[in-house]
């Protein structure tokens, strides 16, 4: 199985196009040691040619261009993505389907409840139907005692396992989260029997998603803010990182403190925001996650299992 970070950051990237936070300013006046990061995606493949890709980020375009495998050329229109799944139904993780319009038909695997949400509070099934028949949907049942099967990527087994995150501003479940709102994945590749667990918006870890965790060989999971209250005191925001579906790195009962209970050979985060002290490479939050055991995720990342 080979991973590909296509994107690392949250909702806005890194930089924020508007954004004059420490992190953001820093980096434009290259006083920062730090990575630009689009906004977060993965490709998952088990042959190298065919790329299960794992939400469509609004940077879509970009991630395609600095990845070679997904423009493999073998014909006159060409593509290495041959299906997309859906995290949740975010702006940030389903916009990029827009641009793939010239593309389609695209089959999406996504569960009922981002369906819905993508067929009315942001209706991009309908919208799309008008490039040759639009996004093909394929249900997502957040089913743990039954993997299911991508037929682009036959060696891989795929579980979704809901999560207890948030679901978007236009959902009608909006901060009443219902299961299939959002989803983790876990991917065991059946050649290796390597598995990994995807989960960037990872709000709070119950019971049913610590023993999946426990599970993985790699956990790729949510880097979004390292205080809950990051972006009030930075005074770029009012929520807190669990009022988004984010858990905070810092703290009792936070990321690096649940990570620490986990046996996984590697930990490493992603859907990092722009105001994440974890951006800037020479902080003391960046020396704690190593002291940890933890990696950052840059765009570019490439893993092998």
């Amino acid at each position: 199985m080979q991973i590909r970070i296509l994107g690392s950051g949250a909702g806005g990237g890194f930089p924020q196009w508007n954004c004059n936070c420490r992190n953001c300013s820093g980096f434009r006046m290259g006083t920062l040691n730090a990575r630009a990061r689009t906004q977060s995606s993965i490709a998952v493949s088990d042959d190298g040619e065919r790329w299960v890709l794992f939400n469509a980020s609004p940077d879509i375009r970009s991630q395609l261009m600095d990845f070679p495998a997904l423009q493999p050329a073998r014909a006159l229109r060409d593509t290495g993505i041959s299906a997309i799944v859906l995290m949740d139904s975010q702006v940030d993780h389903t916009t990029g389907l827009l641009s793939l319009r010239e593309g389609l038909p695209l089959d999406v695997w996504c569960t009922p409840q981002v369906h819905g949400d993508l067929s009315t509070g942001f209706p991009l099934f309908d919208m799309l139907r008008h490039w040759n028949g639009g996004l093909n949907w394929c249900a997502i049942e957040p089913d743990e005692a039954h993997a299911f099967r991508i037929p682009s990527a036959p060696s891989l087994e795929f579980t979704a396992i809901p999560l207890l995150s948030n679901a978007p501003p236009y959902s009608p479940r909006r901060d009443q989260p219902h299961p299939g709102d959002n989803i983790g994945i876990f991917i065991r590749d059946a050649a290796s029997n390597q598995t990994l667990l995807y989960a960037p918006g990872l709000g709070q870890p119950d019971e049913r998603i610590k023993a999946w965790m426990a599970k993985a060989d790699v956990l790729l999971v949510d880097g979004t803010v390292w205080h809950d209250d990051e972006m009030i005191r930075q005074e770029v925001g009012t929520k807190t990182g669990q009022q988004m579906g984010h858990l905070a790195q810092a703290g009792q009962g936070g990321m690096i403190e649940l990570l620490d209970t986990l046996p996984a050979a590697r930990k490493i985060l992603i859907h990092i925001n722009n105001t994440n002290p974890i951006l800037d490479e020479d902080s003391p939050e960046r020396a704690e996650l190593a002291e940890h055991g933890i990696e950052v995720s840059w765009d570019g990342m490439h893993i092998h299992l």
